[in-house]
């Protein structure tokens, strides 16, 4: 028996990309679970007002909305609802209508909102009964259940490891300094970037480091007097060491060490001024907001909308207030009074000018991030080398954020006392002594390039190779090795380890760092390449929705994976799609013969496009070719069907935020795994991994293990839990 009957979706305070995912998962997991589902238009607003502002929603109506940006919904500013007057006519509107469980996607200020009403609703409607704006009787639900979901592309909601809207917005910052680059290289300019970010410079610093930005000013780090001085000083340095252009990422929330704000203006007039460049400033404004969600941010919004009704069932008012959030990759909730106090402390904090608490506060990744900017904003390392040759690989399906992970990698280790070797085109190059050095200033703009600058390459190790590849490791002093790569990495590495007594050369620390589209790899929920795989499909099936909505037509869309359906799934939720064929399950006659009669059916009814998106091996009988003729045969006069192979598509163009800024972590990571292998004085092959929002390494056999060898992926598949909610929505 579910706890509520009738649930109201509202969206208020700004709009996030994800919203409307968001409002589709929750509408139609409602109505899944026999609820009635009503739509409040115009935020609070709408409650206030009642009538044609609460719409009863359908299945219909949340139909292609996942990949619209703002909110269908509408969202607006209400000072009525600020009084108890306006709760008051608020709570009677719901009540009329039998509503007794409400979703709220929004910030702070619109969770306030909720929790408030909740609060006050007992009374509120017994004081709506007096005047006869309300019939309260004895099966008045004494408390309105409420569930939050974070909606902020600000990323400062306490609760959760990200909000709806924040990865969206990250695009737009890290596209916008990727195209400002090529001007400013063009031009020898400076560039200063203003982002969103009132108290939170969440998104100027994970932008900045996405897209490789020279200098950072954010909200939360106190400017000491002679900022200003400091600033020019580095980038001096850096055009003394031959950058001649220059990318300044500001958070609109800044501060002067006075506590006045501080304006991208004045930035810019300082380093005029001082510097003698040009200069010039962009603001980006509500651009950072707009147009289609990330595939992140419709995969998020997903989970979340679905988990809110399912909450809202199991548990209905039984628990106060509360919003859901997504913590170490599983959805947890977190009291809505306790949410709302910790996201404003830090604001709070920053007012008083308590930077160190405001720091304390964003926790443990934001300082690490800033540590991080800083050092690779140098314009040279701060220490010689006297630790050795670190040889740096690219090996396997080049993956898109291995030239992030790289560059990283190269000015950490440089910074750390390494002198970094670059193999050339993976093993197969490495064999043939293909090797450079690599310097602080080579790997310079290396963030934002898909492929990988090194080269990569399938090429699995022999033992015949492995007198040669010692004597490689053996002429150049090799004394570490990072390898970035896949599954072949993982092999050769394997190898290499079973020959460590035959070969000293073999006796080196060593680390693998997950590469790869697929998402197949053992010890880690992301490898490098997923998430802009996963945007590139997501961007060609949305242009594939455009041509198949105009003719009554039916898309049958190919991904890569090999042997896991992590891609199909994500893009699945991300797309809307309504079938997903699996390695994991394979694909039968009896399948295809239920979908013919789904598709049928769905177009005798009006529908006007279909996709549905099958792993590339999800079946070695019915693979894409045999699906599409199968289902346009059955199809007859009404629809006809295509297919869409989207290949080396997937793996192409600019690394995603997710990907560079993990490709940092990962690399991070690396070096310090390497220290501590070297401190224990006992050569060891480790892997590293990121399970929920942690960095892990372990053994090379400890990684192996968790693999289904038969199959080459992991036996374990967190994604898999998600195939049921894809199905359902």
């Amino acid at each position: 028996m579910s706890k509520v009957h009738a649930v109201a979706i509202i969206t208020s305070g700004g709009d996030a990309p994800g919203m409307n995912a968001a409002i589709r998962a929750a509408v139609r997991m409602a109505l899944h679970g026999g609820l009635e589902v009503y739509g409040i238009h115009n935020g609070w607003q709408g409650a206030v007002d009642g009538g044609e502002a609460i719409e009863k929603m359908t299945w219909g109506s949340v139909g292609g909305i996942l990949q619209r940006g703002g909110t269908v919904l509408g969202t607006a500013r209400c000072r009525d609802f600020r009084r108890r007057e306006g709760r008051r006519q608020a709570a009677a509107n719901l009540y009329r209508l039998g509503i007794d469980g409400l979703v709220v996607i929004g910030g702070d200020g619109s969770l306030t909102g909720a929790h408030l009403l909740a609060a006050e609703w007992p009374q509120l409607l017994q004081e709506a009964l007096a005047p006869g704006q309300a019939t309260l009787d004895a099966d008045a639900p004494p408390q309105l259940a409420v569930v939050g979901l974070p909606g902020s592309i600000d990323n400062d909601t306490y609760g959760s490891d990200m909000s709806i809207g924040a990865d969206t917005a990250l695009h737009r910052i890290v596209t916008a300094a990727d195209q400002l680059a090529s001007t400013a290289s063009a031009h020898q300019r400076t560039f200063i970037m203003e982002v969103m970010g009132r108290h939170c410079g969440y998104l100027a610093l994970a932008g900045g480091l996405a897209a490789g930005s020279h200098w950072l000013i954010v909200p939360e780090e106190e400017l000491n007097p002679r900022w200003h001085r400091e600033m020019v000083a580095s980038l001096q340095r850096g055009r003394d060491a031959g950058r001649q252009h220059a990318i300044i990422m500001l958070s609109e929330g800044a501060r002067h060490p006075d506590g006045l704000p501080l304006k991208a203006d004045t930035v810019r007039d300082i380093l005029m001024k001082r510097l003698g460049i040009e200069a010039r400033v962009t603001v980006l404004g509500h651009v950072q907001r707009g147009g289609a969600p990330s595939a992140f941010d419709r995969v998020l919004a997903s989970r979340l909308g679905a988990a809110a009704i399912e909450n809202l069932m199991t548990v209905g008012a039984d628990a106060p207030p509360r919003m859901l959030g997504i913590v170490e990759n599983k959805v947890q909730s977190t009291p809505l009074d306790e949410m709302v106090t910790q996201s404003r402390s830090v604001g709070e904090c920053i007012d008083e000018g308590d930077y160190d608490a405001a720091l304390q506060l964003r926790g443990h990744s934001f300082q690490e991030q800033l540590k991080l900017f800083k050092l690779l904003t140098q314009s040279a390392p701060d220490v010689d080398a006297s630790r050795g040759n670190l040889l740096v690989l690219t090996a396997g399906h080049d993956a898109p954020g291995m030239n992030s992970c790289v560059q990283v990698l190269t000015r950490v280790a440089l910074n750390r006392g390494y002198r970094v070797l670059g193999g050339q085109y993976g093993f197969s190059g490495l064999l043939e002594e293909d090797i450079r050095a690599l310097g602080w200033m080579d790997v310079s703009g290396w963030a934002g390039r898909g492929g990988s600058e090194l080269g990569a390459g399938r090429y699995l190790l022999q033992e015949a190779d492995l007198p040669m590849l010692a004597q490689v490791l053996r002429q150049h002093q090799v004394s570490a090795l990072v390898i970035v790569g896949g599954l072949d990495a993982y092999r050769n590495l394997a190898l290499i380890q079973a020959h460590r007594q035959a070969h000293p050369e073999f006796q080196l620390p060593a680390v693998i760092i997950p590469a790869s589209i697929t998402n197949s790899l053992p010890l880690t929920d992301f490898s490098l390449g997923t998430d802009t795989a996963l945007n590139n499909i997501v961007s060609a099936i949305d242009r594939v929705k455009d041509t198949a909505g105009a003719n009554k037509r039916a898309f049958v869309v190919e991904v890569a994976g090999y042997h896991s359906g992590y891609l199909a799934v994500m893009a699945a939720l991300a797309s809307g799609a309504e079938g997903i064929y699996l390695p994991e399950e394979g694909i039968t006659l009896q399948q295809l013969a239920a979908d013919v009669s789904t598709l049928r059916h769905g177009f005798e009814l009006g529908k006007r496009l279909s996709i549905w998106i099958q792993s590339e091996n999800a079946s070695p009988v019915y693979d894409q070719s045999m699906v599409r003729r199968i289902l346009d045969e059955e199809g007859g006069a009404l629809f006809d069907v295509r297919s869409v192979v989207l290949g080396h598509t997937q793996r192409g163009g600019a690394p995603s935020p997710f990907d560079r800024i993990l490709a940092g972590r990962f690399a991070v990571a690396a070096i310090e795994c390497l220290a501590k292998i070297e401190a224990g004085q006992r050569p060891d092959y480790r892997c590293i991994g990121l399970r929920g929002k942690h960095i892990l390494h372990k053994t090379l056999d400890e990684a192996l293990s968790e693999m289904d060898w038969p199959y080459e992926r992991p036996r374990q598949q967190w994604f898999m839990k998600l195939v049921p909610l894809a199905r359902t929505l």
